[in-house]
C-alpha cells in the first residue's frame, strides 16, 4: 500500500485515492491481483505504466468527452498543488492528480473479440450477456461489430455481465444509451490507434462519473493492460486463445499450481517466482512501448 501523510479516501486492489479537497490525487501501486487476490508480490513498474498510459489516452479522449486527469506530470502536479513537492519521490510516475467526480455503479465494456467471459457464455449458449450472437463463432473471432457489454462492479469477487436492458432499468434510457455511445466511440478510436501499434484490443471497459458541475467525465483508467486485452496483432489466430500484455504470466502460474495440485485457490494465494514477476513487468512495459511509441519514464 502507498502510504501518504495525506486525507486516504478509499484503497482498492492497485489505488489509493488521497482526499485534496477539489482534487483527488490517484496513485498506482505495484500491486497485482488474479483469481481475486492480492498477491503477495508486486510487479516493477506496472502502476507506473498504468497511470501514463491513462494520462496518454487521457490526452487523446477530449474530442470525445472531457475526462477527470488535472495533470499526470509531476512538475504539473506540484504547480497546481505546491503541497505534494515534498511526498514528490512517493508518487511521481504513478501518481495522476484528478478531478471528483460520483461514479455511474457499473462497468462499460466493450467487446471487439470474443474471449474471457464473453466466450465462455457464448459456448454455452450462443449468447452475450444474454443477447444473441450469430452462430459458428470461434474463439477469439473478431465480431461482426464492437457489442457493449456492461457490468455491474462488485466490491469483492467478480463483475457480473448485465443485459442493455437491465442497464436502462438501473440508470435510465437516456443515460445508458449516452453511455453505450461514449463506450463505443473511445473503443474505436483506442482500437484504431493500437492498430497502427500491432497491437489488437480485444476488449475494454471504461469508468464514467459525474463531476460536481454535472458533467459526465471519464474516470479511473482507460485503456491499459488491467482493464484491457492487448493482443499482439502478428501473433494473432482466431480458435484458440491469444498471448496477451498483460497478466497472463500470473494468471498462467497460479493455474498450473492449481492443476498440480499445489494450490486449492482458496486464501492465501502463493508466492509468485521471480520469472513470473519479471516476465509480467516485461508485458506491462511492452504494451506502453507499443502503443505509445516512446520509453516509460521511471522518477
Amino acid at each position: 500500500m502507498t502510504t501518504l501523510p495525506l486525507p486516504l479516501l478509499r484503497s482498492g486492489k492497485v489505488r489509493e485515492m488521497y482526499d485534496l479537497g477539489e482534487h483527488l490525487l490517484m496513485v498506482a501501486s505495484d500491486r497485482i491481483s488474479a483469481f481475486d487476490y492480492v498477491l503477495p508480490q508486486a510487479i516493477p513498474d506496472k502502476g507506473i505504466v498504468l497511470t501514463q498510459l491513462s494520462a496518454f489516452w487521457f490526452d487523446r479522449s477530449p474530442r470525445l468527452i472531457q475526462n477527470h486527469c488535472v495533470a499526470s506530470d509531476p512538475d504539473e502536479i506540484v504547480a497546481v498543488r505546491p503541497e505534494l513537492a515534498e511526498t514528490r519521490e512517493a508518487w511521481a510516475g504513478r501518481g495522476m492528480l484528478v478531478r471528483r467526480a460520483s461514479p455511474f455503479p457499473v462497468e462499460c465494456v466493450v467487446r471487439g473479440y470474443l474471449a474471457g467471459s464473453a466466450w465462455k457464455e457464448y459456448r454455452e449458449s450462443g449468447t452475450l450477456a444474454g443477447e444473441k450472437l450469430p452462430e459458428g463463432l470461434r474463439e477469439s473471432e473478431r465480431l461482426p461489430e464492437p457489442l457493449f457489454s456492461p457490468a455491474t462492479k462488485a466490491e469483492e469477487g467478480h463483475d457480473e455481465n448485465i443485459t442493455f436492458g437491465q442497464l436502462q432499468r438501473r440508470l435510465g434510457q437516456k443515460t445508458s444509451d449516452m453511455l453505450q455511445e461514449i463506450s463505443l466511440a473511445l473503443y474505436s478510436c483506442g482500437r484504431d490507434v493500437a492498430a497502427r501499434r500491432g497491437i489488437i484490443v480485444a476488449d475494454t471497459k471504461f469508468e464514467f462519473g459525474v463531476s460536481d458541475t454535472g458533467e459526465v467525465l471519464l474516470i479511473d483508467e482507460a485503456l491499459t493492460p488491467d482493464s484491457s486485452r492487448f493482443w499482439p496483432a502478428d501473433r494473432y489466430e482466431a480458435g484458440r486463445g491469444q498471448e496477451s500484455l498483460d497478466k497472463q504470466p500470473v494468471r498462467d502460474y497460479l493455474e498450473g499450481l492449481r492443476k498440480a495440485g499445489d494450490w486449492n485457490g482458496e486464501a492465501p494465494p502463493p508466492d509468485l517466482s521471480d520469472e513470473v514477476v519479471a516476465a509480467t513487468s516485461e508485458r506491462y512495459r511492452d504494451a506502453y512501448r507499443r502503443i505509445t511509441g516512446r520509453e516509460l519514464l521511471v522518477y
